[in-house]
């Protein structure tokens, strides 16, 4: 059972990756329903996915979750990927690999290669583990902010720490690619923790692209403008965003699906089933 994120004073990650005693945070459960999205994840899976964590632990390395793990910690569903992506500091590049290597990992790029420059790509058994230091545009890379910020989660037996959501939806903004469009994942995790976001720091990771930020917030307050209501009028006012009519539920729906027929929309997705997209 996945132990939710709280919202006060962001903990440290010791050298083990373990969690340290936090203080008492508003939980971000209280935005969707409590789910057990951990107890959907396949057992062999689940099982390659341990190993490379204690991997990464027997050798005092930090890491943090990402990805559709990290989505499924804020959204409370979660995406079936195949994958977990470790997010680590550059240095800790050569380090990571090693120890994947002694839990059977193997370099994924012989079957479908990859930029290595950004991101490592290891598998076992049909199963992928990503470890990521960078954005794959070079635009930055992940620092100790990140691992400062970041929340503890408990995952079936595992504590870890999953990135941040201002880091989280930072990072998404740039993929629109042809094959990999990560904005249905920006609207998820707006509906889900926006107004919980500490925007002024969102805003100073993104700067200079804020145009970027602007449009996928336009996109968002058309699509969920009830939600996008209860933002921060100070943002609004900063991008120059007018305040959102209220439509009904119906409307909503209608304008989710006017964007993909796919369970895409983690709100309404049953908690025993897989998003898709």
């Amino acid at each position: 059972m996945a132990e939710t994120i709280t919202e006060q004073n962001r903990p440290k990650q010791n050298v083990h990756g373990r969690r340290r005693p936090t203080s008492s945070r508003e939980p971000y459960s209280r935005l969707h329903k409590s789910v057990p999205w951990p107890d959907i994840i396949p057992a062999g899976q689940w099982a390659n996915y341990r190993s490379a964590i204690e991997a990464a632990r027997n050798v005092g390395l930090r890491f943090l979750l990402g990805g559709g793990f990290g989505l499924a910690v804020y959204t409370g569903r979660w995406r079936n990927t195949k994958d977990i992506d470790f997010y680590i500091l550059p240095r800790d590049r050569e380090p990571m690999i090693a120890a994947l290597a002694t839990a059977g990992f193997v370099d994924f790029y012989d079957q479908r290669p990859y930029d290595p420059g950004w991101i490592y790509r290891s598998t076992r058994e049909g199963i992928i583990v990503d470890i990521i230091w960078s954005m794959a545009n070079r635009r930055a890379e992940v620092d100790e902010i990140w691992f400062e910020r970041a929340y503890p989660v408990q995952i079936r037996e595992e504590a870890m720490h999953v990135i941040p959501p201002e880091e989280m939806l930072w990072c998404k903004l740039y993929i629109l690619q042809r094959d990999h469009f990560d904005w249905t994942d920006v609207f998820n995790l707006l509906y889900s923790v926006g107004r919980q976001i500490n925007w002024d720091h969102l805003l100073e990771r993104v700067n200079p692209d804020l145009p970027l930020l602007q449009a996928a917030l336009t996109v968002f307050f058309w699509l969920c403008p009830n939600r996008a209501r209860e933002f921060p009028e100070k943002l609004r006012k900063q991008l120059g965003l007018p305040k959102p009519e209220k439509i009904s539920a119906a409307e909503q729906l209608h304008r989710i699906r006017l964007l993909d027929t796919r369970a895409w929309f983690a709100p309404l997705q049953p908690k025993d089933q897989y998003l898709e997209v």
